[in-house]
């Protein structure tokens, strides 16, 4: 297999093999079902992610390969692979992952990867394996020819990184999207308001256009997006850059193990059934219906808006877990009548987004004054 991964002669009777496990790669349960039996599964599982930059020969290969192997060992989750690497959030059985950890090191560009274990455990966070083929393991945007990772800034550590924030002329900047900078963050890190990480990239480099010799520790979820984005720093003429080993997961693992101080406060957004990982008791954020302090994102009720947004307990109760009055009128009509309202609806990214309105407001500001 490793042949065939990184470009040597391919093994062709492993290739035909291969051809007859594809009948299991999509599933033929409902997704419901698969969700319910998940919920209803009293196996202990580690919730853990994982990524690696590195050249991959035949990504629809290794997919293959990946997933008659994961589902052998009852793993679920989300694993994208590319050309440029693989990005993974995934539940593994804890009497399997030391089998896991054998197999994913196995390949020679992943041994002794760092596996992020989730913070705060909260039952199954997946209830299907999904292995997805993708231009990019992160949607970058990047179409300049010249961008390389192999140039990218230096890891810091959870030590480093708390040496290093108390000189003022750092600057910490969170290469997240807005809802999850909205619930839980760093102490005085500087938010890059957007719905998406390509969006990010050029909105950083241009906002900080005048700090390129100021030293920049970059961080995120759990390494991924904040590694791309020191190397598009270093490529926009940066100078000192840096970026957070493992992300906010590896950080606060960290800070826990060895009893230090701890510089996150309020939530982690995570991207599975959880939607979040309580870091610290402080409630930063507001609910986006009445206002009372909360940080706890849903999904709106009514399937043709399904907004993600953060609603408290008392405007779950008057809402039946909608967003607003007109998403409740909607979902108390007969399941056909709801059906039809969908019909040609694009949702896209449906994301409560106050740090869009808050820059749209400065801008007009700006154009006034």
């Amino acid at each position: 297999m490793f042949r065939i991964l990184f470009g040597l002669q391919p093994n062709f009777q492993h290739l035909k093999e291969l051809k007859s496990f594809m009948a299991t790669f999509h599933n033929r349960v409902s997704r419901q079902v698969l969700k319910e039996r998940a919920q209803n599964d009293p196996t202990p599982k580690n919730t853990v992610s994982f990524y690696c930059y590195f050249s991959i020969a035949d990504p629809a290969i290794m997919r293959d390969e990946w997933y008659r192997h994961l589902n052998q060992l009852g793993v679920f989750g989300r694993i994208y692979i590319a050309e440029e690497g693989i990005n993974a959030q995934i539940n593994c059985p804890v009497h399997h992952f030391e089998d896991l950890k054998s197999f994913l090191y196995g390949f020679p560009a992943l041994n002794g990867l760092r596996l992020n274990k989730a913070v705060e455990e909260k039952g199954n966070a997946f209830y299907v394996l999904d292995i997805k083929v993708r231009k990019k393991i992160v949607a970058d945007g990047i179409k300049d020819p010249a961008f390389s990772m192999e140039n990218k800034g230096r890891y810091v550590d959870a030590q480093s990184f708390n040496e290093m924030v108390k000189d003022p002329g750092t600057m910490v900047i969170d290469m997240r999207n807005h809802y999850e900078y909205e619930v839980g963050r760093f102490k005085d890190a500087i938010e890059i308001p957007s719905d998406t990480f390509r969006e990010q990239l050029p909105m950083a480099s241009d906002m900080f256009e005048k700090e390129k010799e100021r030293t920049i520790i970059m961080y995120c979820t759990g390494g991924i997006r904040c590694e791309k984005a020191s190397a598009w720093m270093l490529h926009k003429g940066f100078k000192n850059v840096f970026h957070l080993e493992g992300g906010i997961i590896n950080y606060i693992n960290q800070v826990r193990d060895h009893g230090m101080e701890n510089n996150f406060i309020g939530k982690n957004f995570v991207f599975d059934e959880r939607l979040g990982e309580r870091i610290t008791a402080d409630i930063i954020s507001h609910c986006h219906v009445c206002g009372n302090p909360c940080d706890e994102h849903v999904n709106c009720n009514n399937s043709s808006c399904h907004l993600l947004f953060i609603q408290c307990e008392a405007c779950k109760n008057a809402l039946s877990g909608c967003c607003s009055e007109e998403c409740l009128e909607i979902i108390k009509l007969p399941e056909m009548e709801q059906k039809e309202a969908r019909k040609g609806q694009d949702k896209g990214r449906n994301i409560f987004n106050k740090s869009k309105q808050r820059m749209n407001a400065l801008s007009k500001e700006n154009k006034i004054s």
